[in-house]
């Protein structure tokens, strides 16, 4: 299975994961801090921006599409509870 590297920024922390996770998994597990509140009904919460590596994440789905320009979010942010890791080497800023 396809792994990816994924630093974030802030912290200084590189963890290795299968590709297919979600950002917010990461997150949690490594007790980056991003928060969410998509079980409370406050999406956009997780907005994170994407340093580089956006080719090795998945497509925007279309409701993430819609809620990034709802919240008027550069080509750069993602929803951390959508994006998925799919391989290669990722910087986030969250």
């Amino acid at each position: 299975m396809p792994k990816s590297n994924v630093t974030f920024e802030k912290l200084g922390i590189t963890v290795s994961v299968p590709a297919g996770t979600r950002l917010i998994e990461i997150s949690e597990k490594i007790g980056a801090g991003i928060t969410y509140g998509c079980r409370e009904g406050e999406c956009c919460t997780c907005m994170v921006r994407i340093v580089s590596g956006m080719e090795h994440m998945s497509e925007r789905s279309v409701l993430e599409d819609k809620v990034l320009q709802e919240n008027m979010a550069g080509r750069d942010h993602r929803l951390a509870c959508q994006a998925q890791v799919l391989g290669g080497d990722i910087v986030v800023k969250a």
